[in-house]
């Protein structure tokens, strides 16, 4: 597993409870193993093996708390090599002026990182550090991984506008909505097409799906939501929003040879349940990609006989317990993800949807519902699901 290194004072009683109860759970809990020099050393020079760590880390997060000459160190080294992105500063709140614990004369952040984005944390809240340094990291990570195409099985590398999409996406989702994402990519195999933004625009308009919440691939009639040309197709960006916080977000685009991607919080993270996997909601919004999928290609006048690789991946799982949104469809335990990530990947003829549809909704989703303590579901519940969606009823 990849590595989240500590940068902090070692030997204080309450930087190492800090460390115990609150870092190294908080990187744990973003799927990293979490290292510390005096705790993860292979005998060799300390400073040679400090310098390996901050090199290939994934996640560096550096505690500021008492002025540690070589906690600065390691920090500007750390920048010196590029890895901004990769470090997270913390800091007990009593080092900034503004604290009202706040002493003058004692300890401080140093005027050449007061400036940059600190964590601040206090002894009488440490669940509430760890949650947000939780947060912070699973933020980071979704934006500096270059994660493959979703679902890729074969580690295909994501093209640079998929992979731009991806980060702008995940990083609102995290920041504004929750920690977990739905994302979609689809393509026909080749010979592709080619269309103009105008014909995909026609046909985004009527291709979407409105039975369940903000349809998938949805062009709103605000200046804000509508689908805008990008030069190689069409992209929208939709925020959904509940008083003054913002409830949901999708973002996606379509190229002009048919290429297809998107990234959605997840409905449960919107209702507020951020520990939770609704099996009959993901059952229901991998039904609509599909059918989106397939009546997007209709209108863009694809053949039947047309081949369609499609894409499906789920993050933000670890710790969450699998349930459901409807009361008639409970499960009988608590069935738990103990990883962040799920992906699978299809490849099915155009004309052949409507015949295979809950089969195909079924490939997708059992490899990720089997990570909840092999969780499986049965082939019934998966067909009436899906034929209660075509025939517009969610319940």
């Amino acid at each position: 597993m990849p590595d989240g290194f500590v940068i902090m004072q070692i030997g204080d009683a309450e930087l190492d409870h800090v460390f115990d109860t609150v870092i190294a759970p908080a990187i744990t809990d973003a799927g990293l193993v979490p290292r510390r020099i005096d705790l993860d050393n292979s005998g060799g020079l300390l400073k040679s093996e400090i310098v390996e760590y901050l090199e290939r880390s994934d996640i560096i997060v550096a505690d500021l708390t008492n002025e540690r000459p070589n906690c600065y160190l390691e920090v500007g080294y750390c920048m010196g090599l590029g890895r901004n992105r990769h470090l997270i500063l913390t800091v007990r709140a009593d080092h900034l002026p503004g604290d009202p614990a706040h002493t003058v004369g004692g300890p401080k952040v140093h005027f050449d990182l007061a400036g940059y984005d600190l964590l601040m944390w206090s002894p009488n809240d440490l669940a509430g550090f760890r949650r947000d340094l939780t947060t912070r990291i699973l933020r980071r990570l979704a934006i500096t991984r270059d994660t493959p195409l979703v679902g890729s099985e074969t580690g295909e590398q994501a093209p640079p506008w998929m992979h731009d999409l991806r980060e702008r996406g995940l990083s609102r989702i995290h920041e504004a909505v929750g920690p977990g994402h739905m994302e979609v990519a689809f393509g026909l195999t080749p010979p592709k097409v080619q269309r103009t933004a105008r014909d995909l625009l026609e046909a985004v308009r009527t291709a979407t799906i409105s039975t369940f919440g903000w349809p998938i691939g949805l062009s709103l009639n605000t200046d804000d939501g509508r689908a805008k040309p990008t030069g190689n197709g069409i992209s929208a960006e939709i925020i959904g929003t509940r008083w003054d916080r913002e409830q949901s977000y999708d973002i996606w685009e379509l190229r002009t040879d048919g290429d297809f991607f998107m990234v959605q919080s997840l409905f449960e993270d919107q209702r507020g349940q951020l520990d939770a996997i609704f099996v009959d909601t993901r059952i229901v919004r991998v039904t609509e990609s599909i059918l989106y999928c397939a009546r997007l290609y209709e209108r863009l006048e694809v053949p039947a006989d047309a081949e369609v690789n499609f894409r499906l991946g789920h993050g933000g799982l670890r710790n969450r317990v699998l349930t459901s949104a409807s009361p008639n469809r409970q499960l009988s335990m608590a069935y738990r993800a103990a990883v962040e990530e799920a992906s699978a990947e299809v490849t099915f003829v155009l004309g052949s949807v409507a015949e295979d549809l809950w089969q195909l909704v079924k490939r997708l989703l059992a490899p990720m519902f089997e990570l909840f303590d092999f969780f499986e579901l049965g082939d019934s519940v998966y067909e009436d699901i899906v034929n209660k969606f075509v025939a517009g009823d969610i319940t």
